[in-house]
């Protein structure tokens, strides 16, 4: 029923892995799905931080995270299973649904988590990709 399942995470945030990566893992292994595991480096205010740092310094931050999200699955996920680790730039809520479509995502999994204030106002990223996107999502509880 699922093939492919995309599970966002924030590595430095265990909050946002805690709880959707053991239901990723038993989906996945229930359909013999094959997990992408993304994390996405924000944009927000990198246009301004680019005229202060080099360019070299964010493509450092980049690879970083490549190499953050390796060591993450390494450490998280057991070798049985099929996955693809994708790292991104942008706007988290629409790298996530921007993955998802690109690659025919059957089921997106996030883990939510406590909204403060600020995020009745302006959403958190689960509510928006449950809300624009055009993919299943199953959003869990902690």
């Amino acid at each position: 029923m699922y093939k492919d399942i995309l599970l966002p995470i924030d590595i430095a945030y265990e909050s946002s892995w805690k709880h959707s990566l053991p239901v990723a893992l038993e989906y996945a292994e229930a359909f013999g799905s094959r997990i992408h595991i993304m994390t996405v480096v924000s944009d927000s205010g990198m246009a301004i931080l680019t005229q202060y740092i080099s360019k070299d310094a964010v493509k450092k931050v980049i690879e970083e995270t490549k190499e953050s999200l390796r060591r993450y699955v390494e450490l998280n996920i057991p070798d049985k299973f099929k996955v693809q680790k994708i790292v991104t730039t942008g706007n988290v809520y629409e790298s996530i649904i921007n993955t998802a479509k690109k690659l025919d995502i059957d089921l997106i999994i996030m883990s939510a988590h406590r909204p403060e204030l600020k995020d009745y106002l302006l959403g958190p990223n689960s509510a928006r990709v449950v809300r624009h996107s055009d993919r299943s999502v199953l959003v869990v509880r902690g």
